[in-house]
């Protein structure tokens, strides 16, 4: 009861006059509540600072598996590139070259007279470019039976270059117990490196006059 009544006497504004326990109670109350607003306030700093490191993870980790992933694709496009690369080298060494132009028409027409037809026409047309290609086309017409015809289309298609035969038309000859076979046989070569600064060049000048 007479700590109650001293507490009820004690005057906030004088502290200096408050018995001795009061100030040794209100101190430590004081220095409890500084030292947990500190601690809350350093909490929150360190929770906030908690987050932003957590935050940081999951970025770090996303670009992780995204590069993980790119590194894993780059191997198979480095593969399927590869692949494409040396099909496409296959490919090109199938087509001649300008110079070679002449030794392929040569072995078009000896395949059909080794086979014993005769060539009523072998006539090589202007060539087509496209790209980086250019398209031969050869108007062709063959006279002989039917096995030697369909023998020579078959030793055309097995040629070292790729040669096709196109718009093929049969018709027996009159009297002759013979056939005749029209086509446009079409090889393709690529262009030098002289034709295509002249193809870039000339589509430069088209550009410019558009």
């Amino acid at each position: 009861m007479k700590l109650l009544e001293e507490l009820k006497n004690v005057d906030p504004k004088t502290p200096g006059s408050w018995p001795w326990f009061i100030k040794i109670g209100a101190f430590v109350a004081i220095f409890v509540a500084v030292v947990m607003i500190g601690a809350i306030v350093d909490w929150q700093r360190e929770w906030s600072s908690l987050q932003e490191v957590k935050e940081k993870e999951l970025k770090l980790r996303d670009t992780f598996l995204g590069k993980k992933r790119e590194a894993i694709n780059l191997d198979i496009i480095k593969k399927q590139l590869m692949e494409t690369q040396l099909s496409f080298g296959a490919l090109l060494k199938q087509l001649p070259s300008k110079s070679e132009m002449d030794a392929l028409l040569t072995d078009i027409n000896q395949a059909g007279l080794g086979r014993g037809l005769q060539f009523d026409l072998f006539r090589p047309s202007l060539e087509v470019a496209s790209g980086v290609f250019t398209e031969q086309p050869i108007l062709i017409r063959v006279t002989g039976n039917y096995d030697d015809l369909g023998k020579f289309s078959s030793d055309i298609s097995q040629l070292s270059r790729i040669v096709t035969l196109n718009d093929i038309s049969i018709a027996p000859v009159a009297g002759g117990g013979t056939l005749s076979m029209d086509a446009t046989a079409k090889t393709y070569r690529y262009l030098d490196e002289d034709e295509l600064a002249a193809q870039k060049k000339a589509a430069k000048l088209a550009g410019a006059k558009k």
